[in-house]
């Protein structure tokens, strides 16, 4: 090979390069996600129509503006708006590992069923089916990546936020998701109550087999019943707050 030549590149070449690029981003998020302060379970509720949508979340701040990512939740939200939505946080666990372990308890084939669960697939996987589901995803975005397609769609999205900007009407983070000093006015707050009352009745309440517990570093977070006990073996005990206040 003379020094001013370039070597051919197979397309197993890019399909390995592609899956191994997608395969370090997706390890980056991962641990990203991982050390985040808070892992709690949500269900966000439509007040118009009273459907709901369970998952998982991990942050480490609590109002972040985050509604949920399924499917028909945003199809929802988009149609209705994010006024029109709530979540609650249901239930918080300590670490993203027993998160996903306890998705996967609470949307289950029962729960997928119910006519007003916004839930496509069962709990527990993050978006992915399955292992080779998340793999083939990976390996299919690093085939994907068309440089030309990606440039235009970068001028086009510049363009945009600068011709927003410049009108006076670009929306940014916190204009848009963040809740802080914000709060529902009556009416909002009378759907809220009124859907609450229907979506909430017994095994459907989000207090149903749960109990609170307290640790004086992590604070309060909810717990399934059958739970409880190993979470007392770990230096939480019984209640919301500390027993000393």
């Amino acid at each position: 090979m003379d020094g001013g030549s370039i070597p051919p590149i197979s397309t197993v070449t890019v399909f390995a390069l592609g899956f191994k690029i997608n395969n370090l981003k997706l390890s980056a998020i991962m641990a990203y996600i991982r050390n985040h302060k808070y892992h709690f379970i949500y269900k966000t509720t439509c007040l118009i129509t009273g459907r709901y949508y369970i998952g998982m979340h991990s942050t480490s701040n609590l109002n972040d503006g985050y509604l949920g990512s399924g499917r028909r939740l945003w199809l929802s939200i988009n149609k209705h708006g994010k006024a029109n939505h709530t979540i609650e946080m249901i239930e918080f666990l300590p670490d993203r590992k027993s998160l996903a372990i306890r998705e996967r308890e609470l949307v289950n084939e029962t729960l997928l069923l119910d006519c007003n669960c916004m839930n496509l697939q069962l709990g527990g996987g993050g978006g992915f089916i399955s292992i080779e589901h998340q793999l083939k995803c990976s390996a299919a975005g690093g085939l994907s990546n068309n440089p030309t397609k990606s440039r235009l769609a970068s001028e086009r999205m510049t363009k945009y936020h600068t011709d927003a900007k410049a009108a006076g009407t670009h929306l940014n983070w916190q204009k848009t998701y963040d809740w802080t000093g914000k709060s529902h006015n009556v009416e909002t707050k009378s759907k809220i109550g009124l859907a609450n009352s229907i979506s909430q009745l017994g095994e459907n309440n989000s207090q149903f087999g749960t109990k609170w517990v307290y640790h004086p570093t992590i604070g309060a977070i909810k717990v399934s019943k059958s739970a409880v006990e190993s979470y007392l073996t770990i230096g939480y005990v019984l209640g919301r707050k500390s027993p000393t206040n």
